[in-house]
C-alpha cells in the first residue's frame, strides 16, 4: 500500500485483448502519487481480432481477470477504464478557428472555441471515443501551449479525435457491463499504451509506436505532442504461432512455447546445429511427434527461426506501408530524432528492436510500461504496457471537448466523467 498516506482515488482498468484479458487495480494517494494494489490476467475467450465474437465468454473472462485482480488488492472496483485494440479504430486532427479580433484572449474564448469544435464533430454513424484539445495556434503560428493573455486576430485549435466502429463498441463494453461493472470510458489501446511507453519528448520530435499484439497490430504515428495517425493491421503474434504450428505438425501449446522459449527474430549462424525440443522439460514422450523431428521430438532452430522471419517479413513490409501511408518518413527525413517504439506481447519476441531496425531503417527499441510503484515484475513488460497505459489516463482523464459546457448555453452530460462542475475546474487547472 501506499504507506500510510490517505488513498483519494481507485481505478480500475481492464484491457481487452486477443491474446489475453488484464485487468489492474491502481490507487491515488493525496499527493497524487499513484499505487498499483492488484493487477491479473487470463487467456482471452470471446475475443477475435480485437471483436467480440461470443458475448458469454467474454464476459466471463472479463470478470475472472477482474476478481483476480480485486483478490491481490485486497479491494474491488464497481466502474473501469476499457482498453480497446480493434473496433476499425481511426485517428484524426481536425483543426477549428474563431475570430477574436486583435484583443486579448479570455476564458471565455478558449471555451467558444472549444463548444465551436464541439459542434464540427460528424463521426458519420461510428463511435467518437476521444475528442481533446491538443495544441493551440494563433493566426497561424502554432505550438501555442496556452493561449490565455495573448492578443490575436484569430484563435485555432487541433483537436484530436479517435473514432471506432459503433457495434463493436457497443458488444465490447457490453461485455464488460455483463459482468456488473460500470464503464468509466472506452480507450483506444494506442493512445493508452503511449501514455505508458513513450516519452513526452519523443511524441513531441515524432515517433511511431507498434503495438505487435496477437491478433491485431496497431501503428500510430505521434508529432508535435499529438497522435497524427493511426492503421490497423489485422495480423499479429498468434499469427507466427500458426505458422509454427502448421510447418512443424504440432499443437498450438507446443507452437507458443517454441517461439517464446526458443524463437528469435535474428538468425545466427550456430543455429543450424542447435536442436530445440518441441516437448517441455519433463512432458517428453508425451503429444505429437514434430514434422522432421529427431528421435528425440527435437527441431532443427534453424527451421524454427526461418518460420518466425518468414511471417515477420511479411508483417513488416504491412507496418512499412502503414508508416509511408502516414507520412513517417523515418531516416529519409535526415531527423534523427525519428524511431519506432514497438510493444505489446509479440515485441518480447528476442531480437525483434534489431529485425525492425534492419527492415525499417528507422532507429528501433522496446517499449516497456513506466515504473508503476507495486507492479510485479511479470507485469512490467511490453505485453502488459496498455493496461498500465489505462490507469495512467485515467488518472489524468485528459479535457473531452464534449464534455465542455458554457455558462451562456445549455450543456449536456456525455458519460460518468463528465460533470460540469469538475470539468469547469479541470480547464481552470489546465490553462
Amino acid at each position: 500500500m501506499a504507506g500510510q498516506q490517505h488513498i483519494a482515488r481507485v481505478i480500475g482498468a481492464v484491457n481487452i485483448g486477443s491474446f489475453r484479458i488484464s485487468a489492474m487495480i491502481a490507487a491515488i494517494t493525496e499527493n497524487g502519487e499513484m499505487q498499483v494494489l492488484g493487477s491479473g490476467h487470463r487467456a482471452s475467450q470471446g475475443i477475435s481480432r480485437g471483436y467480440v465474437v461470443d458475448m458469454a465468454a467474454a464476459t466471463y473472462a472479463v470478470r475472472d481477470a477482474l476478481e483476480r485482480a480485486e483478490k491481490l488488492a485486497g479491494t474491488s472496483v464497481d466502474s473501469v477504464w476499457i482498453g480497446c485494440s480493434g473496433a476499425g479504430l481511426a485517428s484524426e486532427i481536425r483543426p477549428v478557428e474563431i475570430a477574436i479580433g486583435g484583443r486579448r484572449i479570455e476564458e471565455e474564448d478558449i471555451e467558444a472555441l472549444l463548444i465551436a469544435a464541439r459542434e464540427t464533430l460528424q463521426p458519420d454513424g461510428r463511435s467518437v471515443l476521444h475528442a481533446q484539445p491538443a495544441c493551440y495556434f494563433l493566426d497561424g503560428a502554432h505550438g501555442v501551449a496556452n493561449p490565455k493573455d495573448l492578443h490575436a486576430d484569430r484563435l485555432g485549435v487541433d483537436v484530436h479525435v479517435m473514432l471506432a466502429d459503433g457495434a463493436p463498441i457497443r458488444n465490447v463494453t457490453e461485455a464488460v457491463q455483463n459482468a456488473h461493472l460500470d464503464v468509466e470510458g472506452v480507450v483506444a489501446s494506442p493512445l493508452a499504451t503511449g501514455f505508458a511507453c513513450l516519452t513526452a519528448e519523443e511524441r513531441d520530435l515524432g515517433v511511431a509506436m507498434v503495438e505487435f499484439g496477437g491478433e491485431v497490430t496497431n501503428v500510430s504515428v505521434y508529432a508535435g505532442g499529438m497522435l497524427v495517425g493511426l492503421t490497423a493491421i489485422p495480423r499479429g503474434s498468434n499469427d507466427i504461432t500458426d505458422a509454427i504450428a502448421s510447418a512443424f505438425s504440432i499443437r498450438r501449446f507446443q507452437a507458443e512455447r517454441l517461439k517464446c522459449v526458443n524463437g528469435s527474430a535474428i538468425a545466427s549462424p550456430h543455429d543450424h546445429r542447435e536442436m530445440v525440443s518441441v516437448t517441455a522439460p519433463g512432458e517428453e514422450g508425451r503429444g505429437p511427434v514434430a514434422r522432421g523431428a529427431d528421435d528425440r521430438n527435437q527441431v532443427p532452430r534453424a527451421e524454427l527461426i526461418a518460420v518466425i522471419t518468414g511471417e515477420l517479413d511479411q508483417l513488416m513490409r504491412e507496418v512499412g506501408k502503414a508508416l509511408d501511408g502516414m507520412g513517417f518518413t523515418g531516416g529519409h527525413s535526415g531527423s534523427s530524432a525519428r524511431q519506432v517504439v514497438l510493444t505489446g506481447g509479440g515485441a518480447e519476441l528476442a531480437g525483434l528492436a534489431d529485425y525492425a531496425q534492419s527492415v525499417l531503417g528507422v532507429p528501433s527499441r522496446i517499449g516497456k510500461p513506466v515504473a508503476l510503484r507495486g507492479l510485479p515484475e511479470a507485469h512490467s513488460v511490453p505485453g502488459f504496457a496498455t493496461l498500465a497505459g489505462l490507469v495512467l489516463y485515467a488518472a489524468e482523464d485528459p479535457v473531452d471537448i464534449r464534455s465542455i459546457g458554457s455558462r451562456f448555453t445549455s450543456t449536456s452530460s456525455y458519460g460518468p466523467v463528465a460533470s460540469i462542475m469538475r470539468v469547469w475546474a479541470a480547464m481552470r487547472e489546465y490553462f
